[in-house]
């Protein structure tokens, strides 16, 4: 293995870091608002917004993080919509997260006894002010697992911007294999850092899941 290709080429992989740390976070904002919402659409009492929100997830959630990125880079121009590799990049993992996401916050709030609502509505709440404050709260609290897996698979999912030639890590490393062929290196590298973003992830879901249910 020729490690010296690490030391040459430091501040690329440094470069490529903080870009998948910042397509990571985004898309992961992005995923988590549209869930919110869609969520609340999918538990509505109207059918139009109840469909609404069914069609985004069946859609979003039956089509491949990376044929959306594909359509959102190379398609949309076509129809006039030019988007940057990392835009694409962000709307595609976080589309994608946001359906998947959604369920589970579905799942949550139906889970959650129907007197609750109808309590907070009664106790001088708007419907809107209830979902926020009483319903999405706690049930959010009760899919922190899937959620926490979910942010996990965004942060891999980022990885498939090296398709449309993102200079994220993956990006980097294939870039550098080729230059170099030093592929053993920089694949491993690669791998590494995705654990060094993904396990603290995983222990900062594990700890708040701790916490939120010793507040039940």
């Amino acid at each position: 293995m020729t490690w010296s290709v690490l030391s040459e080429y430091r501040d690329l992989f440094v470069w490529s870091i903080w870009t998948t740390f910042q397509l990571a976070v985004i898309s992961w904002i992005v995923a988590v608002t549209i869930a919110l919402v869609m969520s609340v659409m999918r538990t509505s009492q109207n059918m139009t917004l109840r469909f609404v929100g069914a069609a985004y997830v069946e859609f979003f959630r039956n089509v491949p993080p990376l044929v959306i990125i594909f359509v959102l880079f190379f398609a949309f121009p076509q129809l006039g919509i030019r988007l940057s590799n990392f835009a694409s990049v962000v709307w595609g993992v976080g589309l994608y997260g946001g359906a998947m996401m959604t369920e589970f916050i579905r799942s949550g709030i139906e889970s959650l006894p129907r007197g609750q609502f109808e309590s907070a509505i009664s106790s001088g709440m708007s419907r809107g002010q209830a979902m926020r404050y009483v319903i999405l709260p706690q049930a959010i609290s009760i899919v922190v697992p899937p959620l926490g897996s979910e942010t996990i698979n965004i942060i891999k999912n980022t990885s498939l911007g090296a398709a449309i030639s993102m200079t994220d890590v993956l990006g980097t490393a294939n870039l550098l294999g080729a230059r170099t062929f030093a592929y053993d290196v920089v694949f491993l590298t690669a791998g590494s850092i995705y654990l060094l973003f993904n396990i603290p992830t995983a222990a900062a879901f594990k700890y708040f899941e701790a916490r939120t249910r010793m507040g039940r």
